[in-house]
């Protein structure tokens, strides 16, 4: 009987902690992306590939 009860809500309580996770990285990276003053990533087209990268 407890197991009937357990695994959906650890499933769906996963299942929210992902989405949630999710959204909050997409928040930030629309933030960031919207900042002009965001160090740029080694990988951008004008930015020089030997730089430090910018999350250090």
């Amino acid at each position: 009987m407890l197991t009937d009860l357990l695994l959906p809500v650890l499933a769906f309580g996963t299942l929210l902690t992902g989405v949630l996770f999710a959204l909050v990285a997409q928040h930030k990276t629309i933030e960031r992306m919207k900042d002009p003053r965001a160090p740029k990533s080694t990988l951008a087209a004008d930015k020089d590939s030997f730089g430090t990268p910018a999350d250090v």
